[in-house]
């Protein structure tokens, strides 16, 4: 499976921006996926996941009230809406997927599959 992440970019602080992660599987429906990110000199860190219809969500406490993962039940695609940027948000964010689809959890081991990951920038 290969995932194609695309939305990121330069914004400033307070700005919104949407992320998009395609999976390239026919049966990309079977698949929860999720968002890490990795700022500069730190680790890779969980911030959204969904399973595999949409209905499950979950989020790092950083993030939870500023964004948004959505997920099509009928489409593999899922994105990731963030609003009230801040400079502390500037990573690479990177999409993932687990072949368990109703895993939502903050564990990479979990997820086989990473998208080669988009830069978001946030300028204070």
């Amino acid at each position: 499976v290969q995932l194609q992440a695309s939305g990121g970019g330069l914004v400033q602080a307070g700005d919104s921006l949407n992320l998009s992660c395609e999976p390239s599987e026919r049966t990309a429906n079977t698949l929860a996926l999720a968002w890490f990110r990795q700022a500069p000199g730190k680790g890779r860190e969980f911030v959204a996941g969904i399973n595999r219809l949409g209905e499950v969500t979950r989020y790092s406490d950083l993030v939870k009230d500023r964004f948004t993962i959505t997920k099509h039940s009928e489409r593999p695609t899922t994105n990731l809406h963030m609003r009230a940027l801040k400079a502390d948000d500037t990573a690479v964010y990177y999409c993932a997927a687990s072949r368990d689809g109703e895993y939502v959890g903050p564990s990479a081991a979990h997820y086989s599959f990473w998208g080669q990951g988009t830069q978001v920038t946030v300028s204070s």
